[in-house]
């Protein structure tokens, strides 16, 4: 089994063995439709506390979290909490169940992945 290590990159686009490796985003511009399908997610983490959420959800002990483990780390009412996890949701970073009167989170993977794409480096096959 390898162990697989990110490489460093500078900021000429090229990593410590000198091989061309960029984000697929600054590689080649986005058509039209790839746009409109990644502003709402952009958008959608571009609030402070929509973030925090989403890295409260994320990191959270099983992979999902209860409304009622995320409300203490705000200085905001229920209902601002409620509203952010809607637009969340509404991009589709986190689903949700409903379990009782409290209702859970967790965060949609390939949703995450789709920006990691767009953002990270695209690095070349090592010989």
């Amino acid at each position: 089994m390898s162990k697989q290590v990110s490489p460093i990159v500078d900021l000429a686009g090229t990593d410590q063995a000198g091989q061309a490796c960029c984000a697929p985003l600054v590689c080649e511009p986005l058509n039209a439709a790839e746009a409109e399908e990644l502003a709402p997610l952009f958008k959608a983490i571009a609030d402070p506390v929509r973030l925090r959420l989403l890295s409260l959800i994320a990191c959270h002990e099983g992979g999902e979290a209860c409304v009622c483990d995320l409300t203490g780390a705000f200085e905001v009412t229920g209902p601002t909490i409620s509203h952010h996890l809607k637009v969340l949701r509404q991009a589709g970073l986190i689903d949700c169940e409903r379990r009782g009167t409290w209702v859970y989170y967790w965060v949609n993977p390939g949703v995450l992945a789709r920006l990691s794409a767009i953002l990270g480096p695209r690095v070349t096959a090592m010989t």
